[in-house]
């Protein structure tokens, strides 16, 4: 019987100002994260730099303009770029965000520089689940759908998020992505028990974890208000309810996000070695059995 380490995967968002030390220094990562509508022209640096971390990593690539949430149906130019992309590179992991960001006026379409939260009701849940079910016909693969981070509840919901979630993902067989962060801001602003949401969680087909650093201010009645602003590192109550899911889910890829205020890429790369000790020491050294 031969024992096999299973290593953890963890990556991190690429930003092209780290291209160089990434090629120095050669990582010992397994992946890096790129935003998809970076990468919707046919060629250039942003390309060469893709092509340059392809031949020596597995790529995830994470798409923010979909706009799944939207009332009206989608992008369909958008998603045949994306198609391109993916096409082109065949990422190991494809994403896209339970949000929504755009809206189809009569006259035009309307973009807005956010991914907005959307009611948690029947017709909702429906209109999601065609939307993804399309792209994953289009894009003749699995999706994996993130978690949102959350402000406010709308009026009309007529179930939770976690009910919500764990439709979608039954209905359209995607995986989904655990934003942890997005779990922390989420039960701070609406007062809820993140260990509960993770409890509820279906963690069977969680296919990534992301960690990424938020900011703290306060609400109109002077109450603590925490913005996902992805622009330091990971807080210490974001480590703690990692911590659980490794324990529950055991070894999942796990991403570090820092999209604002990058820093340099020692800084970074630290974040990402906390990850894989954080997960290493949750699991142990893991081994698998072959016969």
């Amino acid at each position: 019987m031969t024992q096999v380490n299973l290593k953890p995967e963890i990556g991190v968002g690429f930003k092209p100002e780290h291209f160089g030390d990434i090629q120095e220094n050669q990582p010992d990562l397994s992946f890096f994260e790129v935003h998809a509508e970076n990468y919707m022209g046919d060629g250039g640096p942003p390309h060469a730099m893709l092509r340059a971390l392809d031949e020596n990593y597995d790529l995830s690539v994470h798409g923010v303009g979909l706009s799944i949430g939207s009332d009206g149906p989608l992008d369909r130019p958008h998603l045949m770029r994306l198609k391109k992309i993916v096409d082109r590179y065949n990422p190991k992991l494809v994403s896209e965000h339970l949000a929504w960001s755009s809206h189809d006026t009569e006259r035009n379409m309307l973009f807005l520089n956010d991914l907005l939260p959307i009611p948690y009701t029947q017709r909702t849940l429906n209109r999601v689940v065609d939307h993804v079910d399309e792209i994953q016909e289009t894009l003749g693969r699995t999706l994996m759908m993130e978690n949102p981070s959350t402000y406010v509840a709308f009026s009309e919901t007529e179930m939770d998020e976690i009910s919500f979630i764990t439709e979608m993902q039954k209905r359209t067989g995607c995986k989904l992505i655990l934003d942890v962060n997005n779990v922390h801001i989420s039960a701070n602003n609406q007062k809820l028990d993140a260990y509960d949401y993770l409890d509820r969680f279906p963690l069977h087909a969680v296919g990534e974890i992301h960690l990424a650093g938020h900011a703290t201010d306060t609400d109109d009645d002077e109450q603590p208000l925490l913005i996902d602003s992805h622009d330091r590192q990971v807080a210490p109550p974001v480590w703690d309810l990692y911590r659980y899911v490794v324990k529950k889910a055991g070894l999942r890829p796990t991403l570090i996000e820092w999209d604002n205020d990058v820093p340099d890429w020692p800084t970074l790369y630290a974040e990402a070695v906390a990850a894989r000790d954080t997960m290493l020491a949750q699991v142990g050294e893991p081994t698998h059995a072959l016969a």
